[in-house]
């Protein structure tokens, strides 16, 4: 039997629809790749999306088609975000900090049809454009009045294009498991490989971010955005945000460290969200300026684990709430939320911190377990480490035209690639990438856990830890450590340092000093790359 409900489709642009019609003066607040600040709001941002799908469906774009986008976050972004996917076409968010090559195996693999691009990233397009032979025409996102000189011939004006319509358009209905948005990730091995999401799996999604035990966020928050929204659609935030009415802040290419906190406090943000290594630059500034935060609360620290030096920094210097997550490209991206129990409010400071360092608890929609190597869940006793392993609503079930194979066990369980532990309360922790744990006479040493440590030895900026062969160990671990400007921190300070904070097997073999350590494209420490930069590296134990 069943229920006599209606069946409305959870269709992103919904999202839009109903913001624009209930929290039509809620600000979205953008500096904008021009120069000035730019404001609007969920009802303009409605109609100008509006504006868009119809000028979309003149220039030929239909349902399924591929809309690249190269482009910071702003507020002509979020316009696409839901123009294209509210139209039934895929939104494609390219992460312009891919080598040129990589970038064009993903317009070529995604087949898009027209590509959004900022005017920061002009010069990327004209070097790229002999190469993407399959793309109809480059939309600058800008107006008729700093459109670029450049000799494509198949340019168009964003402005242009949508001011030529009236924005009297009707958001189409249908299956709302139709393909919504795109994104890449680089966390595989060989080529990038597609994650393609649903509109159902968006929208389901974006209640996990506004519920409490989510990212808990309302129409009373200020956000920041700093996640780029080529990454993980910026975390689900411009979903969210417009499912719940929030003032949304988006600080366009100026990310470094005055530019953000000009922001939080003009335009009293109350939640923030980024990587580490943009907290890092943040608290840095902070620091060195004698500065407070006076409306933040709260911020979400995600993308790599978060070191606790950053967690006590936020919360104990600042009166920051940091709610640690985790998630990946293939979980849209919310997996777990480091929110603290009602229990927990008794506890010094210190053992909160003791919490908030973990990835924290699934959310409701996902389910998580950890295995061994023969596949058997291992228990949650905060000690067994092994396989984390996802399912869920908003889970990938497979990667875009089939590429990697079958990604899923026969239980429809998903690897992760990520090795942790699950403690008795579900708190998770990621202890390494299984291609990055260090295996020492028959001990697993957690590279994370040694560069968080090692980053809150004073004169350290950040530390990435990788294996070295050792003859009798098989593996030891080698921090590898950047030096903060002007500090005299030796190798010795570093080693005492890490003494109270780990057992004597743990402890790195030696440290060595660099001037910069390299990333991804997402910001994440390139052990690829140092392993290959210290392949013929010799250990003072060897």
């Amino acid at each position: 039997m069943l229920g006599f409900m209606q069946d409305r489709p959870l269709l992103i642009s919904s999202l839009i629809e109903y913001s624009g019609k209930n929290h039509g003066d809620v600000e979205i607040v953008s500096r904008s790749v021009e120069g000035p600040l730019h404001r609007t709001n969920y009802r303009e941002l409605n109609l100008r999306a509006k504006k868009l799908a119809q000028a979309l469906g003149r220039l030929g774009v239909a349902m399924g088609d591929r809309m690249g986008t190269v482009a910071w976050n702003g507020y002509r972004h979020m316009e696409i975000y839901f123009g294209v996917s509210g139209m039934g076409a895929v939104c494609h968010t390219i992460n312009p900090r891919l080598f040129p090559e990589q970038i064009a195996y993903i317009v070529n693999h995604a087949e898009d049809k027209y590509i959004f691009v900022d005017l920061t990233f002009m010069p990327l397009i004209e070097a790229l454009a002999e190469q993407l032979p399959n793309v109809e025409g480059f939309i600058v996102m800008t107006d008729e009045a700093n459109m670029p000189d450049s000799k494509l011939d198949n340019l168009l004006c964003y402005e242009t294009l949508i001011g030529a319509e009236d924005g009297d358009y009707t958001w189409p209905d249908f299956d709302e498991m139709t393909a919504s948005s795109l994104c890449y990730t680089s966390g595989t091995t060989g080529n990038p490989k597609g994650v393609l999401y649903a509109n159902r799996s968006t929208v389901l999604h974006s209640f996990c971010v506004c519920a409490q035990d989510g990212l808990g966020i309302s129409n009373r928050d200020s956000i920041l955005a700093v996640v780029p929204m080529f990454h993980a659609n910026a975390w689900g935030l411009p979903y969210a945000a417009a499912m719940c009415g929030a003032k949304m802040v988006l600080p366009g290419a100026a990310m470094d460290g005055a530019s953000l906190y000009e922001l939080m406090e003009a335009e009293e943000v109350t939640l923030s969200a980024g990587v580490p290594t943009i907290w890092m630059m943040l608290l840095g500034y902070v620091k060195e300026n004698n500065l407070k935060f006076t409306s933040m609360n709260r911020t979400v620290i995600g993308g790599s684990a978060a070191p606790r030096s950053m967690i006590s920094a936020f919360v104990e210097d600042y009166g920051v709430d940091v709610v640690h997550a985790w998630g990946m490209t293939e979980t849209s991206p919310i997996g777990t939320t480091g929110n603290l129990l009602k229990r927990h409010e008794s506890l010094s400071e210190a053992e909160k911190i003791d919490i908030r360092v973990k990835q924290g608890r699934v959310v409701y929609g996902v389910e998580l377990k950890i295995t061994n190597d023969d596949n058997i869940e291992l228990p949650r006793d905060g000690v067994a480490f092994g396989d984390i392993k996802v399912r869920g609503p908003w889970i990938t079930n497979g990667y875009f035209k089939g590429e990697g194979g079958d990604v899923l066990d026969d239980n429809g369980w998903f690897s992760t690639g990520d090795v942790g532990t699950i403690d008795p309360d579900g708190y998770m922790q990621i202890t390494d990438r299984s291609k990055d744990v260090i295996k020492s006479g028959g001990e697993w040493i957690s590279s994370i856990d040694v560069e968080n440590e090692a980053v809150g030895c004073a004169g350290i900026v950040e530390a990435a830890v990788i294996a070295i062969p050792h003859p009798k160990w098989d593996e030891r671990p080698l921090v590898i450590a950047v030096k903060q400007e002007g500090h005299s921190v030796t190798r010795e300070d570093v080693l005492k340092h890490l003494e109270s904070s780990l057992a004597k097997w743990q402890l790195p073999d030696d440290v060595v000093f660099v001037d910069e350590l390299p990333h991804t494209a997402t910001g994440k420490l390139l052990k690829t790359k140092l392993r290959e930069d210290f392949k013929d590296y010799v250990l003072p134990t060897a």
